[in-house]
């Protein structure tokens, strides 16, 4: 990933284009998460537009829960080209069902917290204590099976 799509900039123009400090640049590059940073001939790290996606994306899948060793391996498999695009691919679709289902678990929280809500507003209005909210059934989430191993004969 070079930073020679237009004109590179610095690490100070780069936090200041993607609201990141210094520091959480850096850290990010430690973790082996921003790929391609090359330097110029005083050393100072020199980066490109593409830095400034790759940061974006970084920073949403880690807002998403995406954990940084799972990044990590995503930013290696994307050093690998073009031969890794549907493994990318898989990794992306896996982490937005699970994105998917937390954005689900969230609103089935929030529409408790606000059935909550009009309950207090209720009895604030009339003086009197509505009747409780019913409790939701918790859901059971299905569990894969796991592949059962081979069984060595005796």
């Amino acid at each position: 990933m070079p930073a020679d799509r237009g004109t590179p900039f610095h690490i100070g123009e780069l936090a200041t284009r993607t609201g990141r400090t210094v520091h959480a640049i850096r850290w990010y590059e430690a973790q082996g998460l921003v790929p391609g940073v090359s330097r110029d001939e005083g050393g100072r790290r020199l980066y490109g537009e593409l830095h400034v996606g790759w940061l974006d994306l970084i920073d949403r899948l880690r807002r998403t829960g995406m954990s940084i060793a799972e990044m990590r391996e995503y930013t290696a498999l994307a050093l690998q080209g073009k031969a890794t695009l549907h493994q990318r691919r898989g990794m992306l679709a896996a982490h937005r069902a699970r994105v998917a289902e937390t954005i689900a678990d969230w609103k089935r929280a929030l529409s408790l917290v606000d059935r909550k809500i009009d309950f207090y507003d209720e009895w604030m209005h009339t003086g009197h204590r509505p009747p409780l909210i019913p409790a939701e059934t918790p859901r059971v989430r299905a569990l894969a099976p796991k592949p059962s191993k081979p069984r060595k004969s005796p």
